[in-house]
């Protein structure tokens, strides 16, 4: 599986999407893809006026799942050419057909959930949002890796971009990252506790997609970006 960041990839637009079109399609010869989509700036607008509007997190979750199927949407018609289809939750069990047929499929990050997304422990923003919902399929699927397309190399120990002595962790594990409590993670920290029940799933890498060739050695195999991984 492979999750593109809405902010961090999508919302910058053709500069950034378009190398990385051209790199998915340069491997679906030796690979097989599930490309997800992250949300990005639309949805934490969205959020921002729900908010105001006191609306529920179930109504926030449906509203951010929109927004990510606008980009999934996008990506789709980019790779339309390479015949790669759009999926919805209830084409699922037609995946491993597209799969075979067309060696990828693009589908909204977000969790199927629609009203019935878990409560936040504080607020209401939805806990549960694209980066966990790519990671779940990843899990279900029993897929080879779980691949975060960012626009940073990893995980930093502070917001690189905020911060210029943030350090790069390049691999860690579940455990030592919730125990170092950071301000700031590259991922959804929802995907952290899930991961410490996975099955199959039990190592996620965040990658830059702004770097060309990081996708291709992501899909290799090859150690680039951060590696957190289960105990």
């Amino acid at each position: 599986v492979i999750k593109l960041g809405g902010q961090s990839l999508i919302d910058r637009g053709r500069s950034a999407v378009f190398p990385v079109i051209d790199e998915l399609a340069e491997n679906l010869n030796t690979h097989k893809m599930i490309i997800g989509t992250g949300a990005g700036t639309r949805a934490r607008h969205a959020y921002s006026v729900g908010l105001d509007l006191t609306l529920p997190t179930g109504v926030l979750s449906v509203l951010g799942t929109f927004v990510s199927m606008q980009n999934a949407r996008m990506i789709h018609y980019l790779l339309a050419k390479h015949g790669v289809p759009f999926i919805e939750p209830a084409q699922f069990p037609q995946l491993p057909l597209y799969l075979e047929e067309r060696r990828a499929a693009v589908f909204f990050g977000m969790p199927p959930y629609t009203f019935w997304q878990k409560n936040p422990s504080v607020g209401r923003i939805p806990p549960h949002r694209t980066d966990t919902g790519s990671y779940l399929v990843s899990e279900v699927f029993g897929c080879k890796r779980m691949i975060y397309v960012k626009d940073e190399e990893g995980l930093y120990t502070a917001d690189p971009k905020k911060d210029k002595n943030a350090t790069f962790i390049p691999e860690i594990t579940v455990s030592e990252l919730i125990e170092k409590d950071l301000q700031d993670v590259v991922v959804e920290r929802a995907v952290l506790e899930i991961m410490q029940n996975a099955q199959h799933m039990r190592e996620i890498q965040i990658i830059n997609g702004l770097v060309p060739g990081n996708i291709t050695k992501a899909l290799n195999g090859e150690k680039v970006g951060t590696i957190i991984k289960v105990d």
